[in-house]
């Protein structure tokens, strides 16, 4: 099992930026993928980008939403992934949750992460 913290939410004004991180601890080597999800008020869960873990690569997928604005990145030395979010838009606000899951490609099925963190809340105005 591996846990997740994640950090760096908060305001910002539309077309501002926001960095996350997610802080991985326990059998962080036996993950394969890291995964950041989004969840609005009245809405599913849902895909925002993903990168393999070690053995993995880096390959990286986004949501079509986020491409050209959002960034996921990580740094094995510190078991930590980012999320570097530009260009930011009312839509964009929601409760971001980091997550691992032992698949070997950077999914954005949600049923292939297995630990999740306890989420940050994002909040952009207009």
């Amino acid at each position: 099992q591996v846990q997740l913290e994640e950090r760096g939410g908060g305001l910002v004004q539309a077309g501002g930026s926001l960095r996350l991180s997610c802080a991985a601890s326990g059998r962080t080597s036996s993950y394969y993928t890291m995964g950041w999800f989004r969840q609005a008020p009245g809405k599913e869960r849902e895909f925002v980008a993903a990168i393999t873990w070690s053995g993995g690569g880096g390959n990286t997928n986004y949501a079509n939403s986020v491409k050209g604005r959002f960034t996921i990145s990580r740094d094995n030395t510190k078991n930590a992934v980012y999320l570097q979010m530009n260009s930011l838009k009312p839509e964009d606000t929601a409760v971001y949750y980091c997550a691992a899951g032992l698949y070997s490609g950077a999914t954005s099925n949600d049923r292939n992460y297995g630990s999740w963190g306890q989420g940050t809340q994002v909040t952009v105005s207009s």
